[in-house]
């Protein structure tokens, strides 16, 4: 991410476009973008302030106790995301919360708790879905 502009520049290029100079000359003079005068402008219009927004201001990190939510997840190892972030308190979005378990090395893999029997097949060998045989299974009379 980028650095802001400086405030004497954006005081400089707010007194250009004061003195009725257009957008796109004010830009060419100061080597800005068009966009990021009219941006310079709406928020002086919009807001009553020509300083820099603060860095992503939605963004805000939160601290995920992972300690805790490891915890809770031996403890319920059913639970759902939603039930997890209920059940830490937290104010976050599900996504988080599976970010954080993913960082921990938890998956959504379900571990079988016996061996696969090789018999349980459902269909003979040789068919397949749809009920088509294969040429090698088919057999002459």
């Amino acid at each position: 991410m980028g650095t802001a502009y400086s405030q004497d520049l954006r005081d400089r290029v707010l007194a250009a476009c004061d003195r009725g100079m257009p957008t796109k000359e004010v830009a060419d003079i100061f080597a800005v973008s068009p966009a990021w005068v009219r941006r310079v402008k709406q928020r002086r219009r919009e807001f009553g302030e020509t300083v820099p927004r603060s860095p992503d201001p939605k963004r805000r990190r939160r601290k995920i106790d992972r300690d805790r939510l490891r915890e809770l997840v031996e403890a319920h190892p059913d639970a759902t995301l939603v039930e997890l972030r209920d059940m830490l308190g937290v104010r976050c979005a599900d996504s988080s919360i599976w970010k954080a378990l993913n960082k921990m090395g938890f998956t959504f893999k379900k571990r079988r708790s016996t061996r696969r029997s090789g018999t349980a097949r459902m269909s003979p060998s040789g068919v397949h879905a749809g009920g088509k045989s294969s040429p090698s299974a088919m057999r002459t009379v």
